[in-house]
């Protein structure tokens, strides 16, 4: 199976339920999360009004996604937006876990005015 994960990206990817079974833990996730990024604040300009709004957004609608798509997961998602100002921006996760059967996954989106970091923890559940 060879397909791209950009063609993924696309809100309106129409087969995208058929291959959820056929792609990776971590490519699973990094579609889900991108998707919902872009849902959120895509096109949208920095606004720090509106940034608690859009992080909750975000985080809320990436825990629906992902369970939405029944995986045996428990699923834990973190967000970070941060207007684009020149300042630095370091972020690090640490997991002790089976990394046979658990993942994880950072996302870092960005357009002209901002950035916006998203992790996703993903912890099988014992079936």
């Amino acid at each position: 199976l060879t397909f791209s994960l950009a063609a993924l990206v696309q809100p309106n990817f129409p087969i995208w339920s058929h291959l959820l079974p056929l792609i990776g833990v971590h490519d699973f996730l990094f579609v889900a999360l991108c998707q919902c990024i872009e849902g959120v604040i895509g096109g949208t300009d920095y606004n720090q009004s509106k940034v608690n709004q859009w992080t909750a957004s975000v985080v809320e609608h990436s825990l629906t996604h992902l369970v939405k798509q029944g995986r045996p997961f428990k699923y834990i998602v973190n967000c970070t937006i941060m207007q684009k100002s020149g300042a630095g921006l370091h972020t690090a996760n640490s997991c002790y876990w089976d990394t046979a059967t658990d993942g994880s996954c950072t996302v870092r989106w960005e357009n002209r005015t901002m950035y916006c970091v998203v992790s996703v923890f993903a912890v099988a559940v014992a079936l």
